[in-house]
């Protein structure tokens, strides 16, 4: 009578696998049940539906992404580019 093998969800090429077992595990620790963390530090500011548009276009990003970054820029427009665009 042999063992039997653990269940493996995901094998790959440098050796390492997720076990069934283990992501149960993760999951029941409530690891992934944290909520999000907002930053209090970025007010909310009034963002112009086509300057989001521009910066989602222009810089191929997700809305979100562009949505932030225009945040935390004050919704200047000019001013996100420049932040977008210096290293």
């Amino acid at each position: 009578m042999s063992r039997p093998e653990p269940e493996v969800i995901v094998n790959y090429q440098d050796g390492y696998a997720y076990s069934k077992g283990k992501m149960e595990e993760a999951f029941r620790s409530g690891l992934f049940e944290k909520p999000a963390q907002k930053s209090k530090d970025t007010p909310k500011v009034a963002c112009k539906k086509e300057d989001i548009d521009l910066i989602m276009n222009e810089f191929e990003i997700p809305r979100a992404q562009a949505e932030k970054t225009l945040q935390e820029n004050g919704g200047d427009l000019m001013k996100t580019i420049k932040a977008m665009i210096t290293p």
